[in-house]
């Protein structure tokens, strides 16, 4: 209620009103969550200390080298479903929605306890060769079921931004977008948002800045370690210059423009985030 009248506020322009039921509504969630900040910072660092140039010259050549996967990931709110919408309008990629399987084999590695190995990222160090093959290929298999028959399709899980590491060992083909945004947009785009699920750290200005700026200390460092890999899209450009952008990412992905990524907002598909009703509109600041 605390959301809804807070957007009802800001709709009539009444900022103040607005801005005070967005921070009851979140103080609300807030209290409801586990979230902690300071662990979610040592699980980034380390991921840092695993994922180490090493580790990807190690298993060079490994994994399942199936092209298909496309990647958008990066913060929620940083429109990353503008770019799912834009992709899934060309002929050969299939839009599908925010795939939990990077997310599950995570999980799964997590659960992987013993002496020398704590938990997930630490498994990684410890992964054979035919594992990555067979996970890369149960990746590929599981993902199947949402697809469309083209050659290309979209996984749009933003917080895959964590699992950057595993992506590569396991589908070193696959293609990665960063969708960034402008922090204040960005972040204040999620204070403004109750999510269905997840985004824990969305409901304190402090930790989701704090997050912020731990998912760019992240990103620099797989820029660092896999130089060239990714292709990092803001989305202030997209709005400043469709075309130049759409054209970006399309030879990134080594496919051919087409005109219908342009027109996006007339493609047909099932969008269930909360950008949902603006990729329905053509571009607009």
């Amino acid at each position: 209620i605390n959301f809804a009248l807070a957007k009802a506020h800001e709709d009539r322009r009444d900022y103040a009103r607005a801005f005070n039921f967005y921070a009851r509504g979140n103080k609300l969630k807030k209290a409801q969550s586990r979230y902690d900040a300071e662990q979610m910072g040592e699980e980034f660092e380390a991921l840092k200390r695993t994922c180490s140039d090493a580790l990807f010259a190690q298993h060079s050549g490994s994994g399942h080298h199936a092209p298909d996967p496309i990647f958008v990931l990066g913060l929620p709110r940083a429109g990353s479903t503008l770019l799912e919408q834009i992709l899934s309008s060309h002929s050969q990629i299939d839009g599908t929605s925010e795939l939990p399987n990077i997310l599950a084999l995570s999980q799964k590695l997590r659960r992987r306890k013993s002496g020398e190995v704590s938990g997930y990222p630490e498994a990684l160090l410890h992964l054979e060769a035919d594992e990555l093959q067979q996970f890369g290929q149960e990746y590929i298999d599981g993902t199947q079921i949402h697809r469309s028959g083209a050659a290309f399709f979209v996984d749009k899980m933003p917080n895959n931004f964590r699992h950057i590491g595993l992506i590569k060992l396991i589908l070193p083909n696959a293609k990665i977008i960063d969708a960034r945004r402008d922090p204040m947009g960005c972040c204040f785009s999620g204070f403004k948002q109750l999510f269905a699920e997840g985004q824990e750290f969305s409901y304190s200005l402090e930790d989701i800045g704090r997050y912020y700026r731990d998912y760019v200390s992240l990103m620099a460092h797989w820029d660092k370690v896999l130089p060239g890999w990714m292709l990092r899209v803001n989305h202030e450009d997209v709005v400043e210059d469709l075309e130049r952008e759409v054209r970006r990412i399309l030879k990134f992905c080594g496919l051919p423009f087409e005109e219908a990524c342009l027109n996006y907002h007339e493609t047909e598909r099932n969008v269930r985030t909360p950008s949902s009703e603006q990729v329905r509109q053509p571009i607009f600041k």
